[in-house]
C-alpha cells in the first residue's frame, strides 16, 4: 500500500509549483514587454501592412491654352483596371484572368501570377482604359459575381486639334509625365498631385466602415496659357505646309512669328510634324519609307532616328547658316559705329578676293557702282564684305554678342540649341568677310529673328516667351510672365533707319515677292549655302540651300515679325526671294488684318481693288450702265431690248475695279469660254490674253511692269470652260533670285 506525501513532500510541491508558475509568467511578461515596447514598431507596420488597402488616385493634368482661352491639350478621364488577389478564390483566377485578357487585350498568365501572392490587395492590369472598355469590364465583372476586380479613375492626355502645334505642345507618357515640349518644360506646373484612399480591412479581408476610411484628394495641375494665337498659328501651318509641298522640302521647314514690341511668339510650326495623340507612330510617307526597307535591331535604331526627328522643334534646336537676313545685323551694326553710313558707295563687279579666297557676288556682272542703302536692297555681297571689313573684327563680333547671338535666347521651351561661331582670335580676313553676309557661322531661327527684329523696333532685344501665364481650374492667375528686355543694341535713330531701309528691300528690291497690298512691309531675303554637307566619301555637297524670307510690319511702327525657312527645297529655284518670300506674304495677307493692323492702299491699290457687282436686272440699260459706271465698272450689252434680263457676272460678285459686266437684254444664250494658259507670262501678255478671251482678269502681285516678274498661278485654271467674264485671278512673283 503506498504511503500518503509526507508534509515536507508537499511543501516541496507547493514551492515547485510556485516557481514554475511564477517562471511561466515571466517569460511571458518578458515577451509581452519585447512584443509591445521594444520590437512595436515592427508589429505595428506589419499589422498596418496587413489591415491597410491603399488605392492610388489620379491628378487631373492642367490644360495648354491659347492666348484667347482656347484649349490646345486637356486630359480627360479614363481608368485603371486593377484587381485584388487577396480577394479572388483560387477557382476563379484562371477565369478572371482570361476574361479581362480578351476585353483588354492583356497577357492573363501575367494576372495568374500575380494571384499567387494572397497578401496583395492591389494588381495593375491595365492603365488608361477608355470608357467602352470599363464598361465591358464592370458588366463582367457583374454578371459573373466576381470579387476582386476594381476600376481606378485617372486621366489621359488628348489634343484636340490633333498635328496643330505639335512640336510646342510636345506629349505626356502614359504616367502623365511631360516628355517634350510645353508638356514637359511646364510639367510641375502641369502635373498636380495624385491622391490616394486609405481603408482598413477587417481580420477576414473584407472593409470595414466607411468612418475608417480616408481619402487624400488628387490636386489638379495648373493651366499654362501661351503667348499663342490660334488663329495666326492656323494661318502660318496652312502656308507652310503649302510650300513645303510646293517646293518638295527635303529636310523640313519651320516659321515663327513675333511681336516685336514684347518678344511674346504667337506662332510657331515645323513641318513636317506629328500627332501628339500618337506620338510615336511615323507620319513622314519618306521616314516611313526609310523605315520600310529595315527589320530587327537596324530597324528599331532608325525608328528612334526617325521619332526624335518629328519630335524636334526646328524653330529653336537647328542651328543654320542665316545667309542675307543676317546682313541686316551687319547693316545695324555700321551704322550704328559709323564706320559705314546711308553716303558710303562700293563699287560691285561680281567678284572680289580676299586674303586669297574669291568671294562671289549673286549677279553675275556684279551691281556696279551702288550707295549703302542700294546694297542692303540688291542684297550683295561684295558690299557687306567691305561693310564688314570697315566695321573690323572686333566690333563685329561685340554687336554680335549684343544681339544675343551667342547664348541661348532662354525661349521657355526644352531642347533649344545654341550657336556655332568662330571666337575673335579665331576670326581672320576671310571669315570676318563671310561672316558678314551671313555664311559660315549658325545660329537658330529663334536667335534670328530675336536679333533682326531688335534691329527695327527701335533698337531693344526682348528675350522671346511662349507662355503668358499660369492659372488654376478657376481662372485665378498663379503667375504672370511679362515682357524680358535684355538690352538696347543700337540707337532709336540707327533702327529706324534699318527700317526704312527693309521697306525698300519689299518695294523696290530684291524682296518685292512680300509686298502684300494695303500694308507697308519690310524684310529681308535669305540664301544659304549648307557648306558643311558632305558626302559618304567625305566631298563637300555644294548643292543644298536654305531658302529663307524675314518680315515685319507696319514698316514705320514695327510690331509683327515672320520669319520663314525652307530646309532643302528641290524646286524651281532655290531662292528665298522667289520660293521663301511669297509663303511669308500670303501669311502676312491673312494675320494682319485678324490682329488689327489697318490696310492703308495706295491710289494705284484701290485702283486694283475688287468691287462688288451691283444689281442691275430689270433695270433700262441706260440706268444700269449709270449704276456700273458709278462703281468703277464698265457695261457691254447683249442684244437689242432696252431692259437688263440678265447680267454676268451676278449680282454680288467681286471683280476688279474697271472690270466688265455683261448685259443680256434678250434671250441670247452665254456661250462659255475656255481660260488661256498664262502661266509663265508678264503680267501685261496675261492681261491681253484673258481680256482678249472675253474674261475679267485679276492681277495679283507687285512690280508688274518688270520683265522678272511673271505669272506663277491662275484661278480657275487653263482650258477651263467658264461663264464669259468671268474673273481670272493671277498671281505674280518676280523670278529675280536674289540671296
Amino acid at each position: 500500500m503506498a504511503s500518503s506525501p509526507t508534509s515536507s513532500m508537499r511543501k516541496r510541491m507547493i514551492v515547485a509549483a510556485c516557481l514554475l508558475l511564477v517562471g511561466g509568467f515571466s517569460v511571458v511578461i518578458v515577451r509581452l514587454f519585447y512584443l509591445q515596447v521594444i520590437d512595436y514598431q515592427k508589429y505595428q507596420a506589419d499589422a498596418m501592412q496587413q489591415q491597410l488597402r491603399i488605392t492610388p488616385v489620379g491628378a487631373s493634368r492642367g490644360e495648354i491654352q491659347d492666348r484667347n482661352g482656347i484649349t490646345l491639350a486637356k486630359s480627360a478621364t479614363v481608368w485603371t483596371v486593377y484587381i485584388s488577389p487577396a480577394d479572388i478564390p483560387d477557382e476563379d483566377v484562371e477565369d478572371i484572368a482570361n476574361g479581362l485578357a480578351e476585353i483588354l487585350g492583356t497577357d492573363p498568365q501575367k494576372a495568374i501570377d500575380a494571384c499567387e501572392n494572397k497578401s496583395n490587395y492591389y494588381y495593375e492590369i491595365k492603365k488608361k482604359v477608355e470608357r467602352p472598355e470599363a464598361e465591358k469590364v464592370l458588366e463582367f465583372a457583374n454578371e459573373n459575381d466576381y470579387d476582386g476586380i476594381h476600376l481606378g479613375e485617372d486621366t489621359k492626355r488628348y489634343y484636340p486639334y490633333g498635328n496643330f502645334l505639335a512640336q510646342v505642345l510636345g506629349f505626356t507618357g502614359t504616367d502623365n509625365t511631360g516628355l517634350s515640349g510645353i508638356e514637359a518644360y511646364y510639367d510641375s506646373y502641369l502635373q498636380g498631385t495624385p491622391g490616394k484612399t486609405v481603408s482598413i480591412k477587417n481580420a477576414w479581408g473584407t472593409d470595414m466602415p466607411y468612418k475608417y476610411q480616408q481619402i487624400y484628394p488628387a490636386q489638379d495641375g495648373y493651366n499654362v496659357v501661351l503667348t499663342i494665337d490660334q488663329t495666326v498659328q492656323h494661318y502660318v501651318e496652312k502656308h507652310l505646309e503649302t510650300a513645303v509641298k510646293e517646293h518638295n522640302v527635303q529636310n523640313r521647314a519651320c516659321c515663327i512669328v513675333m511681336d516685336v514690341t514684347t518678344g511674346e511668339i504667337l506662332a510657331m510650326a515645323t513641318k513636317p510634324d506629328f500627332d501628339p495623340n500618337e506620338p510615336f507612330e511615323i507620319y513622314d510617307e519618306s521616314a516611313k519609307a526609310r523605315l520600310a526597307e529595315l527589320t530587327g535591331e537596324a530597324y528599331q535604331e532608325q525608328l528612334q532616328i526617325e521619332q526624335n526627328a518629328q519630335w524636334r522643334n526646328k524653330a529653336i534646336s537647328d542651328p543654320y547658316e542665316p545667309g542675307s537676313v543676317f546682313k541686316v545685323i551687319t547693316a545695324s551694326a555700321a551704322l550704328e559705329e559709323q564706320t559705314s553710313t546711308l553716303g558710303s558707295t562700293f563699287v560691285c563687279s561680281g567678284q572680289l578676293t580676299v586674303a586669297g579666297t574669291v568671294i562671289h557676288c549673286w549677279k553675275d556682272g556684279g551691281h556696279g557702282a551702288e550707295d549703302f542703302t542700294h546694297a542692303v536692297m540688291n542684297s550683295c555681297n561684295p558690299a557687306f564684305v567691305a561693310i564688314g571689313t570697315n566695321l573690323g573684327a572686333e566690333k563685329f563680333m561685340e554687336y554680335f554678342k549684343n544681339f544675343g547671338l551667342t547664348t541661348k535666347t532662354g525661349i521657355d521651351l526644352p531642347g533649344e540649341a545654341g550657336s556655332i561661331y568662330n571666337s575673335l582670335e579665331n576670326i581672320g580676313p576671310v571669315e570676318l568677310a563671310s561672316h558678314s553676309f551671313g555664311q559660315t557661322f549658325k545660329i537658330t531661327p529663334i536667335q534670328l529673328i530675336t536679333a533682326v527684329s531688335a534691329a527695327i523696333n527701335g533698337g531693344y532685344l526682348y528675350e522671346p516667351h511662349i507662355v503668358k501665364q499660369i492659372t488654376d481650374s478657376e481662372g485665378n492667375v498663379i503667375e504672370n510672365y511679362e515682357p524680358v528686355l535684355v538690352r538696347q543694341v543700337i540707337s532709336e535713330e540707327t533702327s529706324a533707319i534699318m527700317a526704312e531701309i527693309c521697306e525698300l528691300v519689299v518695294s523696290e528690291g530684291g524682296g518685292s515677292n512680300g509686298y502684300v497690298a494695303g500694308y507697308r512691309i519690310g524684310g529681308k531675303t535669305g540664301t544659304a549655302q549648307k557648306i558643311d554637307r558632305v558626302t559618304e566619301e567625305g566631298e563637300e555637297e555644294k548643292d543644298y540651300y536654305v531658302a529663307s524670307f524675314w518680315g515685319f510690319a507696319p514698316a514705320d511702327d514695327p510690331k509683327y515679325a515672320v520669319l520663314l525657312l525652307l530646309d532643302e527645297a528641290d524646286s524651281y529655284s532655290i531662292y528665298g526671294s522667289v520660293i521663301a518670300a511669297p509663303a511669308v506674304a500670303n501669311i502676312m495677307a491673312d494675320i494682319l488684318p485678324y490682329l488689327g493692323v489697318e490696310a492703308k492702299y495706295t491710289e494705284e491699290e484701290m485702283q486694283n481693288m475688287d468691287v462688288n457687282v451691283p444689281a442691275v436686272t430689270d433695270m433700262l440699260t441706260s440706268l444700269a450702265q449709270s449704276k456700273l459706271q458709278q462703281q468703277g465698272l464698265n457695261a457691254r450689252i447683249i442684244g437689242d431690248g432696252d431692259t437688263v434680263l440678265r447680267q454676268v457676272p451676278s449680282a454680288g460678285n467681286p471683280i476688279p475695279s474697271g472690270g466688265t459686266v455683261l448685259l443680256y437684254t434678250d434671250d441670247t444664250e452665254v456661250e462659255q469660254v475656255e481660260v488661256p494658259n498664262v502661266i509663265g507670262d508678264t503680267a501685261a501678255i496675261a492681261n491681253q490674253k484673258i481680256s482678249g478671251a472675253g474674261l475679267n482678269v485679276k492681277l495679283v502681285g507687285t512690280r508688274l511692269d518688270d520683265a522678272t516678274t511673271v505669272a506663277i498661278t491662275q484661278d480657275p485654271p487653263a482650258d477651263t470652260l467658264v461663264d464669259p467674264m468671268t474673273v481670272i485671278t493671277v498671281e505674280f512673283h518676280s523670278t529675280e533670285e536674289i540671296t
